[in-house]
């Protein structure tokens, strides 16, 4: 594959404004490509946390840093109507000096987000056909100075975006996708695919995402795409780090870092997502990976 190896950092915004920037420029600060944050209405997992909007607090972060990337891995779009997503995309393109990535997915039906604002909760195969045209409507937006789309769901007259991204033609669309129709989609519309598995061992997430790229690989060539123009980018989701306190198993040790990245990155993931650690013990280990294990990986492991 023709990407360099990158790491980004999820820093989820479930804690004081003070703490989020200072994670986030500690994470510019050790050389991860990308910072990313999350976008509930509240934490789904935890309603009783504090909580911020994911798009402002990358507003702010743009500011705040000078060379990270940012993005929301991933933007949960029933939350804004596509035009104005795409307004908001173009604003923080300027902001961050065109350091954006636009992390889009379907969001999650159990997230209680859309009880508390009172807007719907469409079932999958809903969400996944407005979703399609949810990423027409963004990737028509920021590629043209003015854009008509007229479908199901979305429509849009004679629309205006002005000024122009500075990101040419638009800034990357990164599409989030576990399903085989999301997958087949990615193929056709990413910048990036990045994904995730919710198995209960490595050993069976490994087995998980292999079946994916499979999807992914067999999608491109029917659409006669060349897969190494699309960057992959797999979430280490930890299932057991609820039951240890937050801790992160790919945290317990560099080794054992180096060897579940190790597999992934021989499964053809150019970009590995990581949780900022909220344990404190974890936390040299995770600046020790920083700055001794990646370099390796950028340099030895091109994909």
């Amino acid at each position: 594959m023709s990407h360099t190896p990158r790491f980004a950092v999820l820093v989820l915004p479930n804690t004081s404004w003070s703490e989020i920037l200072e994670r986030t420029q500690h994470v510019e600060r050790l050389g991860f490509e990308l910072v990313t944050t999350a976008d509930h209405f509240v934490d789904w997992s935890d309603t009783s946390r504090d909580w911020h909007e994911g798009w402002s607090v990358l507003a702010a972060i743009a500011m705040a840093t000078e060379r990270v990337r940012i993005a929301t891995y991933v933007t949960q779009f029933p939350l804004r109507h596509p035009a104005m997503l795409a307004r908001q995309a173009l604003t923080i393109d300027h902001i961050s000096n065109g350091r954006l990535e636009i992390g889009l997915g379907t969001g999650i039906p159990i997230d209680p987000s859309y009880d508390m604002m009172g807007i719907p909760n469409w079932d999958g195969k809903e969400r996944v056909v407005r979703f399609k045209e949810y990423v027409e409507v963004i990737d028509r937006l920021l590629s043209n100075e003015v854009s008509s789309f007229t479908g199901d769901y979305y429509t849009i007259n004679e629309a205006i975006v002005k000024p122009r991204p500075v990101q040419l033609p638009r800034p990357p669309l990164v599409i989030a996708a576990l399903g085989p129709v999301m997958l087949r989609f990615a193929a056709r519309k990413a910048d990036t695919w990045d994904t995730m598995s919710f198995a209960k061992t490595f050993e069976e997430q490994l087995a998980d995402v292999r079946e994916k790229v499979r999807i992914v690989d067999e999608a491109c060539a029917k659409i006669g795409r060349d897969p190494a123009t699309l960057r992959r980018s797999y979430h280490m989701f930890d299932p057991a780090s609820r039951s240890s306190g937050g801790g992160l198993s790919y945290y317990n040790s560099v080794d054992a870092f180096e060897d579940m990245t190790g597999q992934l990155m021989e499964v053809g993931f150019s970009e590995l997502s990581l949780y900022y650690p909220v344990v404190a013990e974890q936390v040299p280990v995770f600046e020790r990976i920083a700055q001794d294990v990646l370099p390796r990986l950028r340099v030895s492991e091109l994909i």
